[in-house]
């Protein structure tokens, strides 16, 4: 499959609503109790983050340290899971395992940031478990670790731009003769980097061109939402779940 081909995770009518950590403006990221409320929000799509344990569970999880939102303390990868299960993402939710989220929301959608490198093989062996090759969409800042991703997996997964390809697509749309790989569906960027944008019609008619969509993080304030809509960006992820549904239900792309 090239990114020219459909894939089956990217099969929603008009652009996505993604909620960010589940929606983490309501302040309990990555938690089952916030995955839940956007599920019944209507989001269909939820991003996410794994690491893993001292013994290899896979975690949903954005920091590599429990300290800043949960009541535990240590590096994710050097505690044991009964010691992670243990913390409360704000002294009140548990950390779940993202085996968990594939079973408890089968009709979710994930994006998945995989932080670290030893969360790769974790992560590609469960979603072969799960046959959730089709709800699952995996991105990384490292381009290299998406790649050996892709490579170990085939076409069946569905992967992003880390950010040596968006660099390279954004060359590309300025008229550089730069060519990005082809295997991953989406470019996933923020709105401007270090003050300098990101997103623009050129950028857009890029990846287009080269059958990608174009998902902008994150993305809290509805006019920037309606700006990149008009821009005809194919996804926009949020933390405030609430705002973003406003938007698209007022713009008649809400599904």
């Amino acid at each position: 499959m090239t990114s020219l081909e459909r894939h089956p995770y990217l099969d929603h009518p008009g652009p996505i609503p993604f909620a960010h950590r589940g929606g983490a403006g309501a302040g309990r990221e990555n938690t089952v109790a916030q995955f839940r409320r956007a599920v019944e929000t209507g989001y269909r799509y939820i991003e996410t983050d794994v690491h893993t344990t001292r013994d290899g569970r896979l975690v949903a999880f954005h920091d590599t340290t429990l300290d800043r939102v949960t009541d535990g303390a240590g590096r994710i990868a050097d505690l044991p899971w009964s010691q992670v299960s243990h913390a409360r993402v704000g002294g009140q939710e548990p950390v779940p395992l993202f085996e968990e989220l594939l079973e408890t929301f089968p009709e979710v959608r994930w994006n998945v940031d995989l932080k670290a490198e030893p969360a790769l093989r974790p992560l590609l062996d469960l979603i072969a478990r799960a046959r959730a090759w089709d709800r699952v969409c995996v991105g990384s800042f490292s381009e290299a670790r998406v790649a050996r991703a892709q490579r170990l997996a085939g076409p069946r997964l569905a992967t992003s731009y880390g950010t040596r390809g968006v660099l390279d697509l954004r060359l590309r749309s300025w008229g550089l003769p730069v060519w990005p790989r082809r295997s991953a569906v989406a470019a996933q960027v923020p709105e401007a980097q270090s003050g300098i944008p990101v997103v623009d019609h050129r950028f857009v008619r890029a990846a287009h061109a080269r059958g990608l969509q174009v998902h902008v993080w994150t993305v809290n304030d509805p006019d920037r939402m309606h700006r990149l809509l008009d821009l005809g960006v194919d996804g926009i992820m949020t933390d405030h779940i609430d705002a973003l549904r406003k938007v698209m239900e007022d713009r008649g792309v809400w599904v």
